[in-house]
């Protein structure tokens, strides 16, 4: 699967003509307006809906990338049935009796964590930049009567990847991390994996979820530092859409043994 990535040409992807399309529409080009939007996403495994605003002239973050409604269809199907879901052996193998505890990066409009929440009955920490966070806030809150019905909750937080101070207050105790669309901007590759080495090189076994949609070559050097330092394996892979060459893959990131902190040093000296 690697080969194959890195031995592709550059697929060329722009983000805002690749987000989410409006399923009534009859263009092929999404509807970029400046006015907020209010998304229903449906879950039928519990028989609810999760609403998300979305604010297309504030920038990429408060749009739906593609990759979301990929974790969002996988985690409404292991609801369903977890012993035919592509993340039914990772989840299976952390839920014993208690609520999981899940960490989101990168999480935009909130809508891959709160489905989380809501199908898990999960307690869900929602992060992104500090300008992010007010909105994610909103669509957390838009979504109470979800969650209330799950037993799930949403806690909202911002996170710098790369910076320790915000690591440092989000914590390491969590079961899974998950993420969606986050491998795009080549300078955020190793504030990304900074972050997610203090998160997963620990004692406590976290696991990191990443749905991706792969757009240019440049991302193989991402994957490749990556598997310096983890066990990254291919959980799922969505058949490509309409007008595109690649499909979203879902990836699961461990950390090798070697790499584990001593006494909270890492021992490659990434931290």
């Amino acid at each position: 699967m690697a080969a194959l990535e890195e031995d592709q040409d550059d697929v060329v992807i722009n983000p805002a003509t690749m987000l989410l399309r409006d399923d009534d529409s009859d263009s092929d080009e999404v509807k970029m307006v400046e006015s907020e939007q209010l998304r229903q996403h449906s879950l039928p495994s519990i028989d609810s809906t999760i609403v998300t605003r979305q604010l297309p002239s504030q920038g990429l973050s408060f749009q739906l990338w593609p990759a979301a409604t990929t974790l969002l269809t996988l985690l409404d199907d292991h609801r369903r049935d977890p012993t035919t879901s592509p993340l039914g052996p990772t989840l299976s193998a952390l839920e014993s009796g208690r609520r999981l505890k899940i960490l989101e990066l990168g999480s935009g409009t909130g809508l891959v964590g709160i489905a989380a929440a809501a199908t898990l009955g999960a307690c869900v920490t929602v992060t992104d930049l500090p300008h992010v966070v007010d909105n994610l806030k909103f669509n957390a809150e838009l979504n109470a009567a979800a969650l209330g019905g799950s037993g799930g909750s949403v806690r909202v937080a911002a996170l710098r990847w790369g910076e320790g101070e915000d690591a440092e207050a989000i914590g390491r105790e969590f079961d899974i991390v998950l993420a969606s669309d986050v491998v795009y901007h080549d300078h955020l590759y190793e504030p990304l994996l900074k972050t997610l080495s203090f998160l997963l090189l620990g004692e406590g076994g976290v696991v990191f979820v990443m749905a991706h949609l792969r757009r240019w070559k440049k991302e193989s050097a991402f994957f490749k530092r990556a598997r310096k330092l983890f066990e990254v394996e291919v959980l799922h892979v969505d058949r490509p859409c309409q007008g595109s060459r690649v499909g979203v893959t879902v990836y699961r990131f461990t950390g090798k043994p070697s790499k584990k902190l001593l006494n909270g040093v890492s021992v490659n000296g990434i931290l």
